[in-house]
């Protein structure tokens, strides 16, 4: 902390691990995503509830509005189980104005309930020092949680009707936009300060989703996951328990030409990660920040080569099951190194 961070009480962090811890931002985008990748064609989000709240906005089509020009330069879609141009709006404005509100309210009712002044503060909270807020964890929580929005949202926006290249420049603004809505609302606010580092990781955590849902190459062979255990004398609590959190940067045996053609070496991925420890407590002398390499079981391409071989295959649940251990390490699945930082 330097000396502004001094002034101030230590904040507790609003976004950070897999979306606000990593995110509560983070995780309400990605619920809106998975609303829109489970909804069924015409049962949802076309409606006349919607229609009435929304559509007249819509039917505007209001200049530069991302969600309507999408729509507009999509063929209409008349056929059985098709979508309509209109459709295709309603469904892009509720993900997209939708998260954006949640999150808005969520806020006012949480994060900035001490109230807004008109001068903006900003804090330098640093990197992964020593003496930093948990050690650095929740500056890789922005990254984490600004990436699985990121490709979560470019699959709502699919299932809403956009192309995939419009999709995934949707979810990125919408990703990008509402987390820096909040870094500039605290800013304001009586009780936070707006930080460049969390600024600069939320960008770069969206540029990575973007990067690995443009190329299914680099997909295969790369995943950022979020390992949790909770840390000693802590009940379950990935969002707010930093200890507990391990960040991985997986090399995917599977993506490897050449490799992927033993099954032994589809299973399993190289890895590196950080995690911090210890500094849900007060004492300094507890604080630890790690860095960790080793070797990664993929869950996806075992389940695919058992559980899913016969009549689960291609279904929902195995389409839930890839998406949710694209992004999460479950214990027990890695063996790592633990190299301690000096402190």
């Amino acid at each position: 902390m330097n000396g502004r961070d001094s002034q101030r009480p230590l904040r507790r962090r609003r976004y950070a691990q897999a979306g606000r811890g990593p995110a509560a931002v983070g995780l309400l985008l990605c619920l809106f995503a998975a609303f829109g990748v489970r909804a069924q064609t015409g049962l949802l989000l076309t409606g006349k509830g919607l229609d009435s709240a929304v559509g007249a906005a819509v039917a505007q089509g209001a200049p530069g509005d991302l969600g309507a020009t999408g729509a507009a330069d999509e063929p209409a879609r008349d056929g059985p189980g098709e979508l309509s141009r209109q459709q295709v709006r309603l469904r892009t404005h509720a993900l997209m104005w939708g998260g954006a509100a949640a999150v808005g309210l969520y806020g006012a009712t949480t994060w900035w309930k001490a109230g807004v002044d008109g001068r903006f503060r900003t804090a330098d909270e640093g990197w992964f020092g020593q003496n930093t807020y948990a050690g650095g964890a929740d500056k890789l929580g922005h990254l984490y949680s600004a990436y699985v929005g990121t490709r979560l949202l470019a699959l709502g926006y699919q299932w809403a009707g956009n192309d995939q290249r419009r999709s995934m420049r949707l979810a990125a603004a919408t990703t990008l936009g509402t987390l820096m809505a909040v870094e500039l609302m605290d800013g304001f606010s009586r009780e936070y300060r707006f930080s460049l580092q969390d600024s600069l990781m939320n960008a770069l955590g969206t540029g990575m989703g973007l990067l690995l849902e443009r190329d299914p190459r680099l997909d295969k062979l790369m995943a950022l996951r979020l390992l949790y255990e909770p840390s000693d004398g802590a009940s379950f609590d990935p969002v707010d328990n930093y200890s507990g959190q391990t960040y991985l940067l997986v090399l995917k045996g599977g993506g490897v030409p050449g490799l992927n053609r033993y099954p032994l070496m589809r299973y399993l991925g190289l890895a590196v990660g950080y995690g911090s420890r210890g500094y849900e407590s007060n004492d300094p002398a507890r604080h630890s920040r790690h860095l960790y390499f080793g070797v990664t079981l993929d869950l996806s391409p075992v389940l695919d080569d058992t559980v899913f071989r016969g009549r689960w295959g291609g279904g929902r649940a195995q389409r839930a099951t890839d998406t949710f251990l694209k992004f999460v390490q479950l214990p027990g699945t890695a063996a790592l190194a633990d190299h301690q930082f000096p402190r």
